[in-house]
């Protein structure tokens, strides 16, 4: 066999090592560079409450979470059920970022599926999903009490993400002294 007819045989050897190796990486752990950073500043209107706005400073030096949704995204109903009942039984403060919607368009979606938040900020034109790096919606952040981005969860929240990711990591959060 020459040579010349060997490059190919090694090239797809090369290309089927790297696809092997990519089957391992998972495609849900996007790194964020925000992670250690803190929430970046925002004053945003509050969608239900006309008047008032909502900024990360209001939950400062409590555990939180915020949660960037939309009424039309898929994801985020799929993810609805799962952070209610998580939001409810650990009674974790979550600020919904409602993400490039219409105002109506999300109360309606809320009034239909039931509305687990504290608050809900009005991010209208996306520019603080822009300033968070989010990618697409569903997007949950975990912020501790000094206002520092400790996780950061792309694409769905799921039953076992709150059992291995979210959970344990609040409850370590709220055990540190302020």
């Amino acid at each position: 066999m020459k040579l010349s007819a060997l490059i190919p045989l090694g090239i797809f050897a090369v290309l089927a090592v790297f696809l092997y190796k990519g089957l391992e990486l998972k495609p849900r752990e996007v790194p964020s560079p925000f992670i250690g950073k803190p929430v970046p500043e925002f004053t945003l209107p509050k969608l239900m409450v006309d008047g008032k706005t909502i900024s990360p400073n209001d939950l400062k030096g409590k555990v939180w979470m915020l949660n960037v949704f939309a009424s039309w995204c898929v994801s985020c109903r799929a993810e609805h059920d799962v952070l209610t009942r998580f939001i409810k039984a650990e009674k974790v403060p979550v600020l919904g970022l409602n993400y490039k919607d219409q105002p109506k368009d999300a109360k309606e979606w809320l009034a239909a599926l039931g509305n687990p938040y504290q608050h809900i900020a009005v991010d209208l034109e996306g520019s603080v999903g822009i300033d968070l790096g989010v990618y697409g919606v569903p997007e949950t952040f975990v912020i501790d009490k000094q206002g520092i981005i400790r996780h950061k969860q792309t694409g769905p929240v799921f039953d076992e993400t709150v059992r291995n990711d979210l959970l344990p990591l609040i409850l370590k959060l709220r055990e540190e002294k302020s």
